[in-house]
């Protein structure tokens, strides 16, 4: 085989090349791991209140959404600029460090996936159980906040009326179906952020207004819509129930099974093929 042609550079400049590289594929499982081992072993109290603060901040969603509504015309392009502010409550969230119950699908999960023990199982169930509690009923306290407090104008709640229709008004695999997709690329963010570096924010945008232009559903930004419009009456508490189920199954499997167990499976591939070099 022929030589593989090669620039000469020096030692200054091969060092910039190294810190330049995309770190492999198992470095960045192993960072991710790391941090999964880190939240599995946080005690409930800071699990809870961490959770509490998502869940209010993911309200913000709602709410930059409803403003941008009401303050531009009822044209073709303005979905366009409206979900861009989607993108508001993940960019506090994750930038904050708070924990999201669909951000934790994945990091969690690796330490189970690396070593599935029984004890893994547990931690898992309690970590997911409490997040999941405290972002729904900080969702609950933030909505019945922006429906009762008159911090709105009129055509500003007339928006977060109609955006709380637009997120529940679906059958049970419709929105299983777009909460699977939802739960992919939250998951799938979490995936790329180590890579991000100084470019994290433009990922977070990016994949969520994804979510957000695409009307799939999120457990957390959806049950803020969903319970701001059972507190104006604008449906019943069934329809809202009826919104969380398949959301919440959606986002799960989204997460799990197309972006944990895929990105596990290149981690076997990439060990297996190195021990084979090893040889």
């Amino acid at each position: 085989m022929p030589e593989e042609a090669h620039i000469e550079l020096d030692e200054r400049e091969g060092r910039e090349v190294e810190e330049t590289r995309l770190p492999p594929t198992h470095v960045v499982f192993e960072t991710i791991r790391q941090e999964g081992e880190r939240e599995l072993e946080r005690s409930s109290l800071a699990l809870v209140l961490s959770g509490l603060s998502a869940g209010l901040s993911m309200g913000f969603c709602l709410i930059a959404m409803g403003v941008l509504r009401s303050a531009l015309p009822d044209a073709p392009w303005r979905a366009l600029i409206v979900n861009a502010g989607y993108t508001t409550g993940f960019l506090i969230v994750v930038l904050g460090r708070q924990q999201l119950f669909t951000e934790n699908t994945l990091t969690p999960l690796l330490p189970l996936f690396y070593e599935p023990k029984l004890w893994r199982f547990q931690q898992l169930g309690r970590l997911w159980l409490t997040i999941l509690a405290g972002n729904l009923l900080a969702a609950l306290a933030t909505s019945a906040l922006v429906a009762f407090s008159g911090a709105f104008p009129d055509e500003t709640r007339r928006a977060f009326d109609d955006l709380a229709r637009a997120a529940v008004g679906h059958p049970f695999w419709t929105l299983f179906a777009k909460a699977v997709f939802a739960g992919w690329l939250i998951a799938l963010m979490v995936w790329l952020l180590p890579l991000a570096e100084d470019a994290a924010v433009f990922v977070i945008v990016i994949l969520t207004y994804v979510v957000a232009v695409a009307d799939f559903g999120h457990i957390i930004a959806g049950s803020v819509e969903a319970f701001y419009g059972a507190w104006r009456g604008a449906f019943g508490w069934s329809d809202v129930l009826a919104f969380l189920v398949p959301t919440f199954l959606g986002n799960s499997v989204g997460g799990v099974a197309f972006v944990a167990a895929i990105s596990t499976a290149e981690i076997a591939s990439e060990r297996k093929n190195s021990h084979r070099s090893r040889k």
